[in-house]
């Protein structure tokens, strides 16, 4: 009986993550709204290469919405299947540790990993032979720091048109910023791979 207890709170906590990734996601929007609005501000002072800046970020928190929310739901699914396991008594004792592997994760922030952490359950539920479906991990794809270069220039546009700013954001002197915007990226990704080193050494 105790054990059973106990799974029905590693369960509560897997609720409260994933609501906890919906507040995430919530952040996320607010801050894309106002990246956005920066990009007018920036368009209307007519500072293309700064309007650009912001764009990358609207877009970059418009990903890391979708991330969470994608993430929320596939933890909304495990969640599911462990409330039905447990009441069989069916779940083994590993899934302790994959519940606080994934609240230390949330404490990080870190999408990729997060998303890590979901395989192993996804995982745990395989071996145990529970005939589940879940969604398939985007996360290292749709995480990538570097941002098209059409989807920045589409919505410096599509903030332009709806402020009915008379402007064209395919402007040639922008060039030179993606250059070294990319380069940032690149040292941006070189320090999450450390981090994460880092991290894996400790744990």
């Amino acid at each position: 009986m105790g054990s059973a207890g106990k799974l029905m709170n590693q369960i509560m906590d897997l609720k409260f993550t994933s609501k906890a990734l919906q507040r995430q996601a919530r952040k996320c929007e607010k801050e894309e709204k106002s990246e956005k609005l920066k990009v007018k501000k920036a368009i209307e002072k007519g500072n293309m290469d700064g309007a650009r800046i912001y764009a990358e970020n609207s877009i970059r928190k418009r990903n890391e919405q979708l991330n969470y929310l994608r993430l929320s739901s596939r933890l909304d699914a495990v969640v599911a299947r462990l409330d039905t396991q447990a009441k069989m008594q069916a779940v083994g004792k590993s899934m302790g540790n994959i519940v606080k592997s994934l609240n230390t994760t949330l404490a990080t922030g870190n999408l990729q990993k997060m998303s890590e952490t979901m395989d192993n359950f996804e995982k745990q539920f395989v071996n145990m032979e529970v005939q589940a479906e879940f969604m398939e991990s985007s996360m290292a794809g749709s995480t990538s720091l570097s941002t098209p270069e059409a989807d920045v220039s589409s919505l410096m546009q599509e903030v332009a048109d709806d402020y009915g700013l008379e402007v064209s954001v395919g402007l040639p002197q922008a060039a030179a910023h993606v250059v070294s915007g990319k380069e940032k990226d690149k040292v941006d990704e070189d320090d999450l791979s450390r981090r994460l080193a880092e991290l894996k050494a400790r744990g």
